[in-house]
């Protein structure tokens, strides 16, 4: 009983200790960089969107990479669910943002899952998202495939290197889903200058034939 008790103690002792750390991990404003990420929209189509018969998955769309989000990133984890001093965005700022995220939906949960976290009101934050998206230049060859190809992940890594001088391979990481290339993703400083990324980011999709559907 008296060792119950003491493990009981300590439990409570070590809970009490770690809840400054967890609250300051979640103070807006307070991260390293952000990580804008770009999601491959036929793929996003063929996992999900065509259940939800998504307007970005028509193909009178006409949609490639899409803005997932831009997440505030420390040097490793990430900031997510912050309490935000500021107003959330109105249904007509999500709406906008619909032209680069495929839906209003996905801007509204990026802002409560991510925006909050930046610091920003929520018009500052998209507007933050929407230079981050239009500076990259997204490799123009990916929008003439005519059928689905199998490839390395590297080829989709290569191909944004070529298309952007000055980035480095460790600021940029090709991710995979369900055997298919799902996002690449750039590390940014605030003011939006590539950076090299955190090592937890930075874990390249390691598969070699990874399928890549075209543009519908």
């Amino acid at each position: 009983m008296k060792d119950q008790r003491m493990r009981l103690v300590l439990l409570t002792c070590l809970a009490l200790f770690s809840l400054p750390a967890a609250a300051q991990t979640h103070r807006a404003g307070v991260f390293d960089y952000y990580v804008l990420a770009l999601s491959w929209s036929p793929t996003w189509c063929a996992l999900e969107g065509d259940a939800r018969h998504a307007a970005q998955c028509e193909s009178s769309a006409d949609t490639g990479w899409v803005l997932h989000g831009l997440w505030p990133q420390y040097h490793r984890g990430w900031p997510q669910d912050c309490t935000s001093a500021h107003a959330p965005p109105t249904r007509g700022m999500t709406r906008a943002m619909a032209d680069i995220m495929g839906n209003a939906g996905l801007a509204w949960h990026q802002w409560n899952k991510h925006g909050v976290c930046s610091g920003l009101p929520a018009a500052g934050y998209y507007a933050l998202s929407r230079a981050a998206y239009d500076r990259l230049n997204r490799p123009d060859v990916f929008r003439k495939l005519s059928k689905p190809v199998r490839l390395p992940a590297k080829v989709v890594e290569d191909a944004f290197l070529k298309a952007n001088p000055g980035l480095e391979p460790d600021m940029l990481t090709i991710t995979c889903r369900a055997g298919r290339i799902q996002e690449a993703r750039l590390c940014l400083s605030r003011d939006l200058a590539p950076v090299p990324c955190g090592a937890d980011v930075v874990r390249d999709c390691s598969l070699r034939d990874a399928l890549f559907d075209p543009i519908r």
